[in-house]
């Protein structure tokens, strides 16, 4: 039985926008959000997402671990951080210094980084299992997968109007459209929510690996909270349902 990649698809919940004008902030921090993650309907493992106030920075951080059953043939353990300085500029919360993400899933190891210099406006590429090191050229104001999530709950979004963002993501800059598809009442474990349903069209070649269509639900208030994220994979669909958290 061949196992899809967990993180992989839970990641594009977690990995995506940024734009060029915001609002207020729309979520508290610190703030933990606890998902369950569904593969056809089978529970087989447990996401997180978490946002940590810190002296100087903000901590971002996501995880993703395969259940016990699946775990005997195909152990998912996942983690991805971002650090972000606090000062004074267009960021949301601060400025992007350190991005890592370190992937087990199977046999298949990852562990990158990138690390800002915004004065410079240049970003260091590290892989950290061969070697690899690169320095690219960035812009003002990009952001990390992780952090720019958390970004686009701040926005002004509108249904039919797509967002266009940028982001770096391994040795590349992304330009991704977000599609704001629809609102939609859905009923869930702790409650039920009124939401917003978008659609990232990722486009890079790791970690945003397109595989099938992804579908965020984001409630339909100020906090714009995720509870509920979906992806297809070569067999169903992978589904992250918030069962938690202080938020």
């Amino acid at each position: 039985m061949k196992t899809p990649g967990f993180h992989r698809s839970i990641l594009f919940f977690i990995f995506m926008f940024v734009s060029l004008t915001h609002s207020a902030f729309a979520f508290n921090i610190p703030e933990k959000l606890v998902y369950d993650l569904t593969w056809t309907g089978v529970k087989a493992g447990t996401a997180t997402l978490e946002i940590i106030n810190e002296k100087d920075s903000i901590r971002i951080i996501s995880t993703a671990r395969s259940a016990n059953w699946v775990s005997v043939f195909y152990t998912v353990d996942d983690r991805v951080e971002t650090r972000l300085l606090k000062v004074n500029s267009s960021f949301f919360v601060g400025a992007p210094q350190n991005y890592r993400i370190k992937i087990r899933e199977g046999r298949h190891r990852r562990d990158k980084e990138l690390v800002f210099d915004h004065e410079r406006l240049k970003a260091s590429y590290i892989n950290h299992l061969d070697g690899e090191k690169k320095e690219m050229d960035i812009h003002e104001n990009i952001l990390d997968p992780l952090s720019s999530f958390y970004y686009i709950r701040t926005l002004n979004i509108e249904v039919g109007k797509s967002v266009f963002v940028d982001m770096l993501d391994s040795k590349k800059i992304w330009n991704v459209e977000v599609q704001i598809l629809r609102k939609e009442r859905i009923e869930t474990q702790t409650g039920s929510f009124d939401t917003i349903v978008i659609k990232p069209l990722m486009k890079s070649e790791g970690i945003f690996s397109r595989k099938g269509d992804m579908y965020i639900w984001l409630t339909d208030d100020m906090k714009r909270i995720p509870v509920r994220m979906q992806t297809k994979v070569a067999v169903g669909y992978i589904t992250a349902t918030l069962v938690g958290g202080s938020y």
